[in-house]
């Protein structure tokens, strides 16, 4: 049996999809680059990261883009010999009436790529996906946004919009042909043919709690759509004690046996709240049909913590991963924000430029990945060359710009030395708590933070053998979407983080990088 989630931390909006023996996950990464992760498996059960097609600034350019906003919902297809990926790059979100959605379209031979310069496709709403019909015919359907309208009727439904089958761009004009249900908030649909039906899957009730899968079908493609009988293929919200939380925003594909998947998005709070700070996570349910509808094949509407796939999960239990620098998974787990980092190898080391501050949307230079674990240490050795308190590098704890923690060195010169002191942001307040007792440490320092559950430490090491608690109580709940003003989409990251705010010309070398799952819960 396969343990749900599949693929832990911070893996959004999943668009499952099989193709000549291999299984892909495309998910969102919002204002994280590279964009998109697209995660493959041959037996559902073990997973590795495949490619980010996003990986060059002519493909994408969030710099400005606020927290929560960048690369949302993709979609991930292959017709014709080739890969499509459709998704949205939000530039604005979070407040009042607008939301700004540019949509795209790129293509490639393999999912390694190259991937084709993006082709712009409208901005009329968010979650975009594409169909590619046996007549040759694409069409392109997103979520309709109405800023004239108020709370969930801003949902105001989906749009089918024809493509050029060459050019991918609009030959026809937007028809909305499903509003939803009741439970409002219609997003995230994705259209498949299976028999004589065209079945629309689309997500509803905002990705919280009240977070469903909505299925609906009609023998036009334009509708009208009838809602399946149950109306919800999945509803988490009816049951919970459910270790599973937050499912919704899925896709699904039918495997080599014939049998047939659906990917969801799911969240698995901290015990005794309800703060995910592992963030949206990715889950699979086996489904079956039966009387031209979709059913979980375990019954009801509760996705199993469990399934039965193609293969064995490996074990992976008080895992280490010590990362080398120039290697491939390192360049697979680590992220920046917005850009790519600025960084090169020096004498084994990992050199980080000095980037801009904790709170700036546009240029921070850090190498960060995702928690995936509720308990685990993550360890690094910085080494900072420059005297001067605007200089300053470390290990980061963060959710985003509002919420973060920051161990770091920086010089000091009342103390005449390198010193270390934690910055913090609390939705956006800014504290310093070890004030004027911040510890003197040499050029070269071992940090640590070691998180067990929702509470946590950071502590530091002269010879990288005997560490040293630092009594500052760090607590991971804060470093949630459901923390984040007005909420966010991503999770909780960890990792290296430098700073220049004198004149970007300074650097500090990380002489390693190291992540222990303390558990796989």
């Amino acid at each position: 049996m396969i343990k749900n989630p599949v693929l832990p931390g911070f893996h959004p909006d999943p668009s499952i999809l099989f193709h000549d023996g291999a299984f892909y996950i495309a998910n969102s990464t919002f204002e994280y680059f590279p964009g998109v992760c697209i995660s493959t498996s041959r037996d559902l059960a073990n997973w590795e990261t495949a490619a980010y097609p996003l990986s060059e600034k002519r493909l994408l350019d969030m710099r400005g883009n606020p927290p929560s906003s960048g690369v949302w919902a993709p979609c991930l297809t292959y017709s014709g010999g080739l890969f499509y990926l459709v998704y949205t790059d939000v530039k604005y979100w979070s407040h009042e009436a607008f939301k700004d959605t540019p949509n795209y379209i790129a293509t490639a031979p393999a999912i390694e790529g190259p991937w084709s310069d993006p082709v712009y496709v409208n901005s009329s709403g968010f979650d975009p996906s594409l169909y590619h019909g046996e007549d040759g015919r694409k069409y392109f359907l997103n979520m309709e946004w109405d800023y004239r309208k108020k709370g969930d009727a801003q949902f105001s439904g989906i749009l089918l919009t024809e493509l050029d089958p060459v050019k991918l761009t609009p030959v026809s004009e937007a028809v909305n042909i499903f509003p939803g249900t009741e439970r409002g908030l219609v997003e995230a649909p994705h259209l498949y043919r299976v028999g004589e039906y065209y079945y629309l899957f689309t997500a509803e009730g905002g990705t919280i709690y009240r977070h469903t899968e909505t299925v609906a079908r009609s023998k036009r493609i334009e509708g009208p759509y009838e809602v399946h009988p149950d109306k919800y293929l999945v509803d988490a919200a009816c049951a919970g004690g459910s270790p599973l939380q937050k499912t919704g925003h899925g896709s699904i594909c039918q495997g080599p046996d014939g049998r047939w998947w659906f990917a969801f998005l799911m969240g698995r709070p901290l015990p005794d709240t309800m703060n995910c700070p592992l963030g949206r996570e990715t889950g699979i349910a086996e489904i079956v049909w039966r009387d031209g509808w979709p059913y979980l094949k375990s019954g009801g509407v509760v996705p199993d913590a469990f399934f039965e796939g193609y293969g064995q999960k490996e074990e992976r239990l008080y895992e280490t991963i010590d990362y080398d620098f120039s290697g491939e998974r390192f360049g697979l787990d680590f992220m920046s924000p917005r850009t790519p980092a600025r960084h090169s190898l020096a004498g084994g080391a990992l050199r980080l430029y000095g980037g801009d501050s904790p709170l700036s949307c546009f240029d921070q230079n850090m190498l960060v990945r995702r928690q995936c674990d509720f308990s685990f240490v993550f360890e690094t050795a910085v080494s900072l060359p420059f005297d001067h308190f605007g200089r300053m590098a470390g290990l980061v704890y963060r959710y985003n710009e509002e919420n973060q923690y920051f161990l770091r060195v920086a010089y000091d010169e009342q103390k005449g030395q390198k010193a270390l002191g934690i910055l913090c942001l609390d939705k956006y307040e800014f504290s310093m708590p070890l004030g004027e007792e911040e510890i003197p440490v040499p050029d070269t320092v071992h940090l640590r933070v070691r998180m067990d559950g929702r509470y946590g430490t950071f502590s530091y090491s002269l010879d990288g053998e005997e560490y040293h608690d630092i009594l500052y109580r760090l607590d991971a709940a804060k470093l949630s979407d459901e923390y984040a003003t007005p909420l966010g989409f991503t999770s909780a990251f960890v990792g290296m983080y430098s700073i220049d705010l004198v004149d970007k010309q300074g650097y500090a070398d990380f002489l390693y990088a190291r992540y222990r799952a303390l558990d796989t819960e």
